[in-house]
């Protein structure tokens, strides 16, 4: 399977998915205009094998409706939307097509870069997919010094501009999330693993804001009054998948999430300032104000009064 023929069918699925419903001439007077295409038509045969290719690699379905005319659509498109890893190949796609296009819209897209995903994220795919273990060389923030070890790749989550990989330690025993940016190195190893038929990477984050998935945390219903227009901003972009709309009133909508209160969720409540607020449970109430008091204080001491 070459890059250029994913390029292809990538190309495909986001031109029937802008469109709608789309005719097989419409596709091909785009496929002309394309970089890709070198001016040359998209054959009848050849846009069929994209379609059956599509759907064994993707799962997307492009059907055909004869209502107005023979017209293209993709039948799952429900699927597509839920799909995390579809829609973002597809969104990498329509960047890395309009960056291709000329050096003047390179410098009018503005990305974030994610450190050492680049160096690691294929060697971790790769491993996952055959199946072995790696030997990391890994330093965390609380150690001076790296140490290395088997890992069992399980499932790679990119959060904040940091890419992170759920391994189980074959030495402890357990499950640990270990960030990109913290390895020093990295190999393939020839000693086979079994995935758990019961590990389910989207049920090991569900209850949990980002990367830290605490076993000893327990979730918690949490209330947060979100003032002015923050309110759009978590109504436009949930916290959490739970989060809900509890009550809105003409100073403030009310928010609830079923979450676990770790150090990642604090942190993202402390980045919002005054305009969000925790009512409930009465313990991260507290816990925020203890954050916010501590704030202020470490401003206090650098502005020259006493503590």
């Amino acid at each position: 399977m070459t890059s250029q023929l994913i390029k292809r069918y990538l190309w495909l699925i986001d031109t029937i998915h802008r469109a709608g419903k789309i005719s097989y001439e419409e596709i091909n007077e785009r496929w002309k205009r394309s970089s890709m295409s070198e001016g040359n038509d998209l054959p009848l045969r050849t846009f069929h094998n994209h379609r059956a290719a599509i759907e064994d690699l993707f799962d997307i379905v492009i059907d055909c409706t004869r209502q107005g005319g023979y017209r293209y659509y993709i039948r799952n498109d429900g699927n597509l939307q839920k799909d995390a890893v579809n829609q973002w190949l597809l969104e990498a796609f329509a960047v890395g097509s309009f960056l291709n296009e000329g050096r003047s819209m390179q410098e009018r897209i503005l990305l974030e870069r994610i450190p050492s995903g680049r160096r690691f994220l294929t060697l971790l795919i790769e491993a996952m997919r055959l199946g072995v273990q790696v030997e990391l060389t890994y330093q965390s923030f609380s150690h001076d010094h790296a140490s290395t070890f088997p890992m069992e790749p399980y499932a790679l989550k990119l959060f904040h501009r940091r890419w992170y990989v759920v391994g189980r330690s074959p030495v402890l025993d357990e499950l640990r999330v270990y960030a990109f940016d913290r390895f020093c190195g990295l190999e393939l190893t020839d000693r086979p693993f079994r995935l758990p038929d019961d590990f389910d990477a989207a049920t090991y984050f569900a209850d949990s804001y980002g990367v830290i998935a605490d076993p000893t945390v327990e979730p918690a219903t949490i209330r947060l009054k979100a003032y002015g227009t923050q309110a759009l901003y978590l109504q436009a972009l949930p916290l959490h998948d739970s989060q809900r709309t509890v009550a809105v009133t003409d100073s403030y909508t009310l928010f609830e999430l079923c979450v676990k209160p770790t150090y990642d969720f604090y942190q993202e409540l402390l980045s919002h300032g005054p305009e969000v607020e925790v009512t409930a449970p009465a313990a991260v109430r507290r816990e925020m104000g203890r954050l916010v008091a501590e704030t202020a204080r470490r401003y206090r001491i650098a502005d020259g009064e006493n503590p």
